[in-house]
């Protein structure tokens, strides 16, 4: 690295310093550090999860550990405390770690147990969000986007300080880790942060707004009996951009009837059809689910196949289990008729819903209240009334036990 001010040797100024090992702040300390971790883990009988890089788990016998790693902070969970706190110290023995104890506070997530099972919102986050951009006080509305509402790269003059809009749009990414009831919204705006326009800044106020009315909103999980269904809802709004006249995908991923994954997306290209805009969609769920499934069994869950694929269009669920369409079906990309293959093999099966009944509408465009609130009581729940345990700060590096 070039030599630090201050410590310049004045008779080699051009020379540069040779590092024994990695520094924090540097672009190979995390890779560094991730190797320091995962080689301990690794010599003491953990394997690294297959699908997903940041997961680690130890089986011994009957009892298991579960390790999730980012960057240098931690969850740790198992079914057998001993085995668990034995670990811990021998963690501890190798890395200078501070054990938080029962998780509540991690990445600005707060976890809430309760009788029914757990309650993760980002209360503290969100405050933060709406006090940092003077909306504490702001008056509350019903829905994160008015159904009246159409953003264009052109409508009225761009914004004279566009940093404000980004850090904006940037914190509601964030904060859609545990509110998918605003997903559409922030996916709406996030599409002009190149050149904000006065438009686009309101709309993603109007999105904080209405935080504002629901601050204590979160995903709910609860404990399932085996076997248990893995299924998704599959929608998508037809042309439903005003300038790209591409279509909107959007589905929901549930555990039983827990909400485990969500995305709502512009698709890449122009779709013919509604029905191919519905079966691109369905193909995205597809392969989420196929994932889920992998990472599912890694950790123990054994789900009930076939997995189950919900959607509102009659032609896109005939295309996904009839190759005969051919003729309708030649243009699109090969990678969308993944779902065709996975219904083929019988992993899949494709059923139609009523528009009425499908909750990833909420995904694909802005509601009037009434239909927003209702399906809204499918995606997240107000926080408990009552709070067990408070917030933990968080230090570096740190552990949290689940």
């Amino acid at each position: 690295m070039t030599q630090p001010p201050g410590f310049v040797d004045s008779s080699r100024p051009s020379y540069v310093c040779k590092l024994h090992k990695a520094l924090y702040g540097l672009k190979q300390a995390p890779r560094a550090w991730f190797q320091r971790m995962s080689s301990f883990l690794l010599s003491v009988g953990f394997h690294l999860s297959k699908a997903d890089s940041s997961l680690f788990i130890y089986q011994h016998g009957l009892h298991v550990i579960f390790f999730l790693l980012y960057v240098d902070d931690i969850v740790v969970t198992g079914n057998s405390d001993r085995l668990l706190q034995s670990f811990i110290d021998a963690l501890g023995r190798g890395f200078d770690i501070k054990d938080l104890g029962p998780l509540h506070y991690f990445l600005g997530l707060q976890v809430t147990p309760n009788s029914n099972g757990l309650h993760i919102n980002q209360l503290k986050y969100a405050h933060d969000i709406l006090k940092k951009h003077d909306l504490l006080h702001s008056q509350p509305v019903s829905t994160p986007m008015s159904t009246k509402t159409i953003l264009t790269t052109h409508d009225e003059d761009l914004l004279a300080n566009p940093i404000v809009f980004r850090e904006m749009v940037g914190s509601l990414q964030y904060l859609t880790i545990t509110r998918p009831d605003i997903a559409f919204a922030v996916n709406s705006v996030s599409q002009f942060m190149s050149h904000p326009r006065a438009p686009h800044l309101i709309a993603a106020k109007r999105i904080l707004r209405y935080v504002k009315g629901t601050l204590g909103h979160g995903l709910s999980f609860s404990p399932q009996r085996h076997p248990v269904h893995l299924s998704a809802y599959s929608d998508a709004d037809w042309a439903g951009c005003p300038e790209s006249r591409r279509s909107t995908s959007g589905y929901l991923i549930y555990l039983g009837n827990t909400l485990v994954s969500w995305c709502s997306k512009k698709q890449p290209t122009i779709a013919r059809s509604s029905a191919e805009s519905e079966y691109r969609s369905l193909a995205h769920a597809s392969a989420e689910t196929t994932w889920l499934g992998f990472l599912l069994y890694e950790l123990g869950v054994h789900i009930q196949y076939p997995i189950l694929l919900y959607c509102d269009n009659l032609s896109a669920t005939y295309m996904a289990s009839n190759p005969v369409f051919h003729a309708r079906t030649k243009h699109i990309e090969l990678d969308y008729h993944f779902v065709l293959e996975k219904v083929a093999l019988g992993s899949h099966q494709v059923h139609f819903i009523p528009s009425i009944d499908q909750p990833a509408d909420l995904l694909t465009k802005p509601l009037h209240k009434q239909r927003h609130t209702l399906l809204c009581t499918k995606l997240v729940r107000p926080e408990p009334p009552i709070l067990k345990g408070g917030v933990l700060a968080t230090l570096t590096p740190c552990l949290n036990q689940a």
